[in-house]
């Protein structure tokens, strides 16, 4: 029989709050359109993007997720120093170590919290959220902060056609900490690592330094390879996530799925036969695809303009690079 106590964790976890954090430079598809051979309206009917955020110099991995997180913490009625765990989802972090979950708990103040960082993709987000949850109910944390954060301006070919339109930068981040009732339904996840040469970079980063390559590494992909497999097989992985909640999309508030392209979305919303009830992000408008913080962020926005609003139910889906994909039902803060 084993010695070992058992956890002494919450029963359930939630997201207690919020945060999101868009760079000050906002680049217009015009921008674009001085590297490739396309329009405004062809980027506009193709992907739905508008506008998206660069960072700048200052504007750092690190230094968008503290302000991020920072907002998070507040709007969760916590301080930094009650944090337990920071997990922080990226694949636009240049240094292979340390992680920079660690300078980030620094910065905010956190006691010593246990952090580190996940390469999960544009599923970053869902991996974290779960990661956290088990956390909390475990008891090894009382509250985690969950960060998706990319600085994808640093990894555009601007004269790939397919890609240059699409990223942007930006951070998002949330609280998850203990409830007395179910918040966070069960993540339906998975990885279909057949399909990985579809999201990828281009070359590693030792044929770079090597001299292999002359040009720095950047992210390609195959559009509608990608297109097709997010819009049939996430939307089947979208409902599997609703039924493993015991809930229907008429018991939907809001519908919150990466941020990748409009037209993903509006062919998922179709797939799913959402109700018109149903409040959608479309933060890729204005935010473009920004990978691990597009769904913290669309969050973010659609709580803050009152388009969406506390204690609202909300499928949220996650699915890019590996491909690997999360989705799950969670009540907003």
């Amino acid at each position: 029989m084993s010695k070992i106590k058992p956890s002494k964790g919450a029963p359930y976890a939630r997201i207690l709050g919020v945060g999101g954090y868009r760079p000050t430079r906002v680049v217009p598809n015009e921008v674009i359109l001085e590297t490739i051979d396309s329009s405004d309206e062809w980027i506009r009917s193709r992907s739905g993007i508008e506008t998206r955020h660069w960072a700048n110099d200052e504007e750092t991995v690190a230094a968008m997720s503290v302000e991020a997180s920072g907002k998070a913490i507040a709007d969760a009625g916590i301080t930094a120093g009650q944090i337990g765990a920071v997990v922080v989802s990226t694949v636009s972090h240049f240094k292979q170590t340390p992680a920079v979950a660690t300078e980030i708990a620094d910065k905010l103040g956190t006691d010593k919290a246990a952090a580190f960082d996940i390469s999960a993709g544009c599923a970053g987000f869902g991996y974290g959220l779960t990661l956290a949850k088990g956390m909390i109910v475990e008891g090894s944390a009382e509250y985690v902060l969950v960060i998706g954060v990319e600085r994808l301006s640093d990894l555009t070919d601007l004269e790939d056609r397919a890609t240059a339109f699409l990223f942007g930068d930006g951070a998002g981040a949330v609280v998850v900490g203990p409830s007395q009732e179910p918040a966070i339904g069960p993540t339906v996840w998975g990885s279909e690592g057949d399909k990985s040469e579809t999201i990828k970079q281009t070359v590693p980063w030792t044929d770079y330094r090597d001299g292999v390559v002359e040009r720095f590494p950047a992210i390609t992909q195959e559009g509608q390879a990608v297109f097709r497999w997010a819009v049939f097989e996430m939307a089947k992985v979208a409902q599997q996530a609703l039924d493993a909640a015991g809930i229907t999309s008429d018991d939907l508030d809001v519908f919150i799925p990466h941020q990748a392209n409009e037209r993903i979305i509006d062919s998922m919303v179709k797939t799913l036969k959402l109700p018109e009830s149903v409040t959608v992000a479309r933060d890729v408008r204005t935010t473009g695809n920004t990978s691990a913080a597009s769904i913290p962020l669309a969050m973010e926005r659609l709580l803050a303009t009152g388009a969406a609003k506390s204690g609202d139910t909300a499928l949220v889906i996650g699915f890019g690079a590996g491909l690997v994909y999360a989705a799950t039902v969670v009540t907003l803060p």
